[in-house]
């Protein structure tokens, strides 16, 4: 199948699941003009050949960043998506954030560390009963909350504590914070987002309806297809010994 049709079946599936709609004209941010094919009963309409282009751009850069052993956080913490995103990640193994952004989840990687070790901490005592022989009923409760809350922020992230290499946002606008701190760490951000969004913060932006589970799980589908088309051609990289290094000479007295 060429390249043309492929991108028609695109077009056609984009259509489809309504990802062409954007939201009312007044709430257009002006960054996303270029991207529109005009506005309909007062919506604004994506042009879906210039989004079809976006989303295959996008999965060209995430195939190489997998085929390279890269990793991609996938971000989205607004209710409709939330199920959609954490399914994506954990198909293609990758880590998530869908119940909070924590502030400092890049810019202080150090302190996100220390929440994870403690969660890791708790679950080991719990599973080995430490945890009971250690501590009183009421101290127990506390823990397990504890434990609770720490699983609800950073189990997503707790199997790749490093900054990303790459970030997938579903509404850039909804987690901003995200952005912002990615941007400060110079980690490209794909944003799968709508006309209320501004285009000018995201390095890959895809324009489609992004309060649409059907829209939003269409492009993740893509972007993660990519993915694991990408991570099934990783080769690690295996360290050879030099054959340039010649022996000492023994020493002589």
């Amino acid at each position: 199948m060429s390249s043309q049709t492929n991108n028609q079946s695109l077009i056609e599936r984009l259509f489809g699941v309504g990802a062409h709609f954007g939201f009312k004209k007044s709430r257009r941010h002006p960054s996303i003009a270029p991207f529109l094919f005009g506005t309909k009963e007062g919506n604004d309409i994506f042009d879906l050949e210039a989004t079809s282009t976006l989303i295959e751009n996008a999965k060209t850069i995430l195939r190489e960043a997998a085929a390279n052993g890269k990793t991609v956080l996938f971000v989205g913490t607004k209710s409709e998506v939330v199920e959609s995103v954490k399914a994506t990640a954990l198909k293609v193994e990758m880590p998530y954030v869908v119940n909070r952004w924590i502030g400092g989840m890049l810019t202080n990687l150090s302190e996100i560390k220390k929440r994870i070790m403690r969660m890791e901490e708790l679950v080991r005592e719990t599973e080995s009963g430490e945890l009971e022989r250690k501590y009183t009923k009421k101290e127990r409760l506390l823990l397990s909350r504890d434990l609770v809350k720490l699983n609800h922020n950073f189990l997503g992230v707790s199997k790749s504590v490093r900054t990303p290499d790459f970030m997938v946002v579903v509404d850039p606008r909804h987690d901003a914070i995200a952005v912002k701190e990615a941007l400060q760490m110079k980690v490209p951000v794909i944003g799968i987002m709508s006309s209320d969004c501004d285009v000018s913060l995201i390095t890959h932006p895809i324009l489609v309806n992004d309060a649409l589970q059907g829209s939003v799980n269409l492009v993740l589908a893509e972007l993660a297809g990519a993915i694991a088309d990408g991570k099934a051609a990783y080769v690690p990289k295996v360290a050879t010994p030099r054959t340039d290094v010649r022996p000492r000479a023994p020493r002589t007295a």
